[in-house]
């Protein structure tokens, strides 16, 4: 379920699926697995290693698997909250209109443009809701429960993603390296390629092949880093009616940009990159002429196709290029 800003009521939900559960707990049980082998040794460090290293995995295991899965349902007259942990029973919970007094709408540190509603009661509890996971409509869906709920003076929540702003903004606006953070990184990668080698000369040993190749290979590193550092810093997009202009930089520094228009678009789809559907989400365009470009991430799969889309709206997409 998710946010319908169609029908009478708004959905929210938070919590895995127990398929991304599984994939979280096998992988977090297969690194402490790795550690069993310290088990059967005598080093007394190993041991306690090894016993720390599972118990943690165990936690983690048992952390993820037992989270809850929770559910808003906003209707015009109350909330209906609904909480569940797997093989548990199901605990439910209404809010009356009268017993809402105030509604905040916080952002989230991890994402700019996640946001969570946050209901102070007349008892002053005070109840923070699931992500809006409708990211482009935020204002919409906040003034509309403000409005059902009679709730005044609520600060409207600042969203570079909602489709009411005439530039939708995905990621950071770039800034290049200074040359003093680029050189510093240069160094230190030439320094750690020669400490084998410096250290064998120091305690008089003869450097074995490994050590000299480090050498050419630090330098090699430190000319990399020197030479396209800039090119991780990512990519702006701002999406406009017609056309997405995609800001990035060239490995000195020096800014680029290319637009993308709808006719040019081949296929959009909505990928993962990552390790999980619930942070890791972006949206992919591939144009005719073979060219393909990621935005920044957005975050989870349904705020991601939500974003994805408004695009195809601004863009005027085909609907056969549609593939979300």
């Amino acid at each position: 379920m998710d946010d319908a800003t169609t029908s009478t009521d708004i959905r929210l939900r938070e919590g895995a699926s127990i398929a991304q559960r599984l994939v979280m707990s096998g992988f977090a049980a297969a690194v402490a697995l790795c550690f069993t082998p310290g088990l059967f040794t005598h080093d007394t460090l190993e041991v306690i290693v090894s016993v720390a290293a599972l118990l943690v995995g165990a936690a983690f295991v048992v952390g993820i698997m037992l989270a809850p899965a929770v559910v808003w349902i906003i209707t015009p007259n109350e909330i209906l909250i609904g909480q569940q942990r797997p093989f548990g029973k199901l605990r439910t919970r209404i809010v009356a209109k009268d017993d809402i007094r105030g509604l905040q709408v916080p952002g989230s540190k991890r994402a700019r443009a996640r946001f969570q509603l946050a209901f102070t009661l007349a008892s002053g509890e005070r109840l923070t809701s699931p992500p809006i996971s409708d990211v482009t409509h935020v204002r919409d869906t906040v003034a509309r429960i403000a409005a059902q709920f009679d709730v005044p003076d609520v600060e409207t929540p600042v969203n570079p993603l909602d489709a009411s702003n005439s530039e939708m903004r995905l990621g950071e606006p770039l800034e290049a390296f200074s040359a003093r953070d680029i050189r510093i990184v240069a160094l230190i990668a030439v320094a750690l390629s020669a400490v084998p080698y410096a250290y064998k000369l120091w305690r008089g040993w003869p450097p074995s092949h490994v050590d000299i190749l480090l050498l050419p290979l630090g330098a090699i590193a430190a000319f990399a880093v020197y030479r396209y550092a800039n090119l991780v810093t990512g990519a702006f997009w701002i999406i406009r009616e017609s056309d997405i202009r995609v800001e990035r930089l060239w490995g000195d520094g020096t800014p680029r940009a290319d637009h993308i228009e709808g006719h040019d678009v081949k296929t959009i789809t909505v990928d993962r990159r990552g390790r999980s559907e619930d942070e890791h989400c972006i949206v992919t365009i591939r144009l005719r002429s073979g060219r393909r470009f990621r935005s920044p991430r957005i975050g989870s799969r349904i705020e991601a196709r939500a974003v994805g889309t408004e695009i195809v709206r601004r863009l005027g997409i085909a609907a056969e290029n549609n593939k979300i």
